[in-house]
C-alpha cells in the first residue's frame, strides 16, 4: 500500500512540475497575472503573440500586456477582458 501511495504521489508531483513548467506569472501592483503558455499555443499560432521571427521571449509591460492580450480576447470574445479576471491578489 505505501509503495502505490509513494508512486501516486510523485505522479502528480511530475504532473505539477510539468504545469508548472508552462504557466508564467507577471507581477502587477494590482495582483499578479498568470499566464498558461501551453493553454495558447495550442489555440495560436505563435507568430500572433511572437511576430513573424523565430519564437522567443517577449517583452510584456503594462501596455503591452493590455493591447496584445486584452485586445485579443476582445477581438475573439473569449478570455478575460476586465481587471480582475486577470489580476489575482
Amino acid at each position: 500500500m505505501k509503495k502505490i501511495v509513494a508512486a501516486v504521489a510523485l505522479t502528480l508531483a511530475f504532473a505539477v512540475s510539468a504545469m508548472a513548467a508552462d504557466t508564467v506569472v507577471y507581477p502587477a501592483k494590482n495582483g499578479n497575472v498568470t499566464f498558461n503558455h501551453k493553454a495558447h499555443s495550442t489555440k495560436l499560432e505563435c507568430k500572433v503573440c511572437h511576430g513573424a521571427g523565430a519564437p522567443a521571449k517577449i517583452a510584456i509591460d503594462k501596455d503591452a500586456a493590455h493591447k496584445l492580450c486584452k485586445g485579443c480576447h476582445a477581438d475573439k470574445k473569449a478570455g478575460p477582458t476586465k481587471c480582475g479576471e486577470c489580476h489575482k491578489k
